[in-house]
């Protein structure tokens, strides 16, 4: 299901994290690598000058040194997938990054990438402007990374019927197979007869987890803080949910509780789709 992974990097902090945990991933998954970088337009070319007198623009000074940097990365993630064992195919792009990355991605079977970006003012509303552009442009599933995120605990699937999150199961039965961890599921329902039915089929979707299962459902408070709640609760490594969840017609990027709970979980969240 998952075979190959693409990592986007832009060298700060969450994409170092995004590094260590598509390395990890490829390795334990069988998963083929590839990292990509991009230089933005707006880091090296001139802003307008509105009819200003000023000195010339230092553009291949700083495409020089945004191709250094970009090299720099990729080495990085060349080596540290090198000492797991595994070859990675990187390469640099030019561009508005988001729109790069999302057109990658559309030969992934995975994107990871970090949850911020490196700039504090390239940050949106819900999460990372970059992490929350590729989310909302690709059609294929991300695992956006927060700072210090890794692969290791159990995984918490967060189910409320819709058809993203029942791709979602799906991706949980494959995850917890070839990972080895034990899966909490959690649910989310005003009604506690629709609980029942969507632990029905969530019983079904999960047949093939071999590991153990553990259930807990809500009918009070917020999904996006139980569901992260739950995720601390099990000292999970990895949250798997629906990029968007029944209603769409109120989605703003992504689903908003998807986007909620990626903008506060301490562990990687996969949007499935």
């Amino acid at each position: 299901m998952i075979e190959s992974i693409l990592v986007a990097s832009d060298g700060s902090e969450c994409a170092t994290a995004a590094e260590r945990c598509a390395v990890a991933l490829a390795v334990k998954l069988g998963a083929s690598l590839n990292c990509l970088t991009v230089i933005e337009d707006q880091r090296v070319r001139a802003p307008a000058s509105e009819g200003l007198s000023l000195p010339p623009f230092p553009e291949a000074e700083l495409a020089a040194y945004h191709r250094a940097r970009a090299d720099a990365i990729l080495r990085r993630v060349s080596e540290r997938a090198r000492a797991a064992g595994l070859e990675a195919n990187c390469e640099v792009a030019q561009g508005c990054a988001d729109d790069r990355i999302a057109e990658r991605s559309l030969a992934a079977s995975l994107t990871v990438i970090g949850r911020d970006s490196r700039s504090e003012s390239n940050r949106g509303g819900l999460f990372g402007s970059t992490a929350e552009a590729v989310s909302r442009k690709t059609t294929r599933p991300v695992l956006v990374v927060p700072p210090g995120g890794q692969i290791a605990g159990s995984l918490v699937l967060g189910f409320d019927g819709s058809p993203g999150s029942k791709i979602a199961a799906r991706l949980t039965v494959f995850l917890s197979d070839r990972l080895g961890e034990p899966v909490h599921v959690f649910v989310d329902s005003k009604d506690k007869g629709r609980a029942i039915t969507r632990f029905e089929d969530v019983r079904k979707l999960l047949s093939g987890v071999t590991a153990p299962i553990r259930e807990t459902s809500s009918t009070l408070g917020r999904p996006d803080v139980k569901i992260v709640d739950a995720a601390r609760d099990a000292h999970a490594g990895m949250i798997v949910m629906g990029a968007y969840g029944r209603n769409r017609i109120t989605d703003f990027f992504i689903g908003s509780n998807a986007a909620a709970v990626v903008r506060t979980s301490p562990v990687p969240v996969l949007l499935a789709r």
